[in-house]
């Protein structure tokens, strides 16, 4: 079993980077920020290979925090690897870990793949296997705020949510401006 590797980012596609370990060139499934990373990094991932009729894939992650998360993602009915790595591309480890403790439906459901059964079904299984990642939790009077302004100038309330989460998630301290100006950003 893969469980670490480490090598050269050689390029980017949309969901991958492709690595240069040794001799060897390796295609792993990253969340969307591990896609910000420049071209010639050395880099360090923890990994999961998922050996599939279609072929063998290989997923990676900065943190083995964020690994076990998706492992644990995959135990629960209807979660398989490309919906698991949404979810950790739309909600930082910490903040998907505390959704699932607390059952924040509405939080994970805000997640493009995933519904309202799906989200309480991962509650339900997962609430209490949830590990306790230490995070800040975003001010929701600033997440909503920019969440409605958003709304206001016409985005569609799944791409605004998701976005404004995230933001929120990496930027704890940020003000609903911030939040508006960097979602403004990514949403056009």
């Amino acid at each position: 079993m893969l469980r670490l590797v480490q090598g050269r980012v050689l390029k980017k596609s949309l969901q991958a980077l492709w690595l240069q370990v040794g001799p060897l060139g390796l295609e792993v499934q990253v969340p969307t920020p591990l896609l910000s990373l420049e071209e010639g990094r050395e880099v360090q991932l923890f990994t999961r290979l998922e050996v599939r009729e279609e072929g063998l894939f290989l997923y990676g992650f900065l943190e083995e925090e964020a690994l076990n998360l998706f492992e644990l993602l995959l135990s629960v009915n209807g979660v398989g690897p490309r919906l698991a790595l949404s979810l950790l591309s739309h909600l930082s480890p910490g903040l998907l870990a505390q959704a699932l403790r607390e059952g924040d439906v509405k939080l994970l459901s805000s997640v493009p793949g995933v519904g309202k059964k799906l989200a309480e079904r991962m509650v339900l299984e997962l609430r209490t296997k949830a590990p306790p990642l230490a995070e800040r939790a975003p001010d929701s009077e600033q997440v909503e705020e920019a969440i409605l302004a958003l709304l206001s100038l016409g985005f569609k309330e799944s791409a605004v949510r998701a976005t404004v989460l995230e933001l929120a998630a990496r930027l704890p301290q940020a003000r609903s401006q911030d939040l508006i100006k960097e979602a403004l950003k990514r949403l056009k």
